[in-house]
């Protein structure tokens, strides 16, 4: 492989230097030489630090132009160049090189061909470490009636290590499609997603609230335990609205006891009946919601973007039709109770 490498500071014009690592790495990938030898080929070839990174498994190579691997203690020079790298149109990893100085005028093609002979070798050696799984073993692992040991076996299947902590969302992606979320809310650790029942299911190592992106509904469950922690995640995502697109089931606290009430009961309770006569008018239910959730005319007139006078109004009117004196803290919990349970009616 040595005798295969040319130096970066030997190759004069850019056409030929540029011909000449495509060429490189074609032999590198028909020798099927696996991640490690990519790593230390790339390195040597670019005589600076070079290294992979795989998202799904969060396997990292990070290889010095010695050959060695890189000392973790050490601290790594400035990474000069990354390229991300995609298998079946998904991002499923990231190569850079740690150049000293300013990006050398042939590392953009070497990392470009980097990132084509790791996807290659990902899925010659696979299963390919893509985010979304196969729903059937997703459905082992979430399942109330599976036995732990075929849990535990579809975990490992899904490239969960023993160790690893599993955490559980259930997602409304929206237009974005499952994998994307599911990489942006877990970057650079095992996480895999599939579709259950037309609701979007997250299994992951961790999972960052606040990385759901626009648009997505989301909602996470608390317990350990997966089957236990898909159950309070769906309840959660039945709580998601517009204000409040993610929702941990453990911030819900007495609030999760709505989802255990029977529909007909929440249908025919009166609060939530009068509150339905106001689905008609969204900005009603947008205003109630506001102040329901701050207490607050001035601050509820702040989320709306409206003048206090004009929301103090609104709350009036909306008193008046729900029969309830919203001025003071019983009528205002009993609106908010309401509110949360006619969304779960609309769920």
């Amino acid at each position: 492989m040595e005798a295969l490498a040319v130096r970066l500071s030997g190759l004069d014009p850019y056409v030929d230097g540029a011909l000449r690592i495509v060429a490189f790495y074609d032999t590198l990938m028909r020798r099927r030489v696996d991640l490690p030898a990519l790593a230390r080929a790339s390195a040597g070839l670019a005589e600076c630090s070079a290294g992979i990174r795989l998202y799904g498994t969060g396997r990292t190579i990070r290889v010095s132009p010695d050959g060695g691997e890189a000392r973790q203690g050490a601290s790594p020079a400035p990474v000069s160049g990354s390229v991300p790298v995609v298998l079946d149109e998904e991002e499923i990893g990231s190569v850079w090189l740690e150049r000293p100085g300013p990006a050398g005028p042939l590392d953009e093609v070497l990392l470009e061909r980097l990132a084509i002979a790791v996807a290659a070798a990902v899925e010659r050696y696979g299963p390919a470490r893509t985010t979304m799984a196969d729903p059937a073993l997703v459905e082992l692992v979430i399942g109330t009636g599976t036995d732990e040991a075929a849990r535990a076996r579809a975990l490992r299947l899904l490239g969960f290590a023993p160790a690893t902590p599993v955490r559980v969302a259930a997602v409304r992606p929206g237009r974005m499609p499952l994998d994307r979320v599911g990489g942006l809310v877990c970057p650079g650790r095992p996480v895999k997603g599939a579709v259950v029942a037309g609701v979007g299911v997250v299994l992951a190592a961790a999972v960052e609230p606040d990385r759901f992106p626009e648009g997505v509904f989301a909602g996470i469950g608390a317990a350990g335990r997966p089957d236990v922690a898909w159950r309070e995640a769906r309840t959660a995502l039945r709580f998601a609205t517009a204000r409040e697109p993610v929702v941990r089931y453990a911030a819900l606290g007495a609030l999760a006891l709505l989802a255990e009430v029977p529909r007909e009961v929440l249908r025919g309770n009166p609060d939530v009946a009068a509150l339905a006569r106001l689905a008609d008018t969204p900005e009603d239910v947008e205003t109630l919601d506001a102040y329901c959730a701050t207490g607050s005319l001035r601050r509820a007139a702040d989320l709306l973007h409206l003048h206090h006078s004009s929301v103090a109004r609104r709350i009036e009117q909306i008193g008046r039709v729900l029969g309830l004196d919203l001025g003071g803290a019983p009528g205002l919990c009993r609106a908010g109770l309401a509110l949360a349970a006619w969304r779960l009616l609309a769920d």
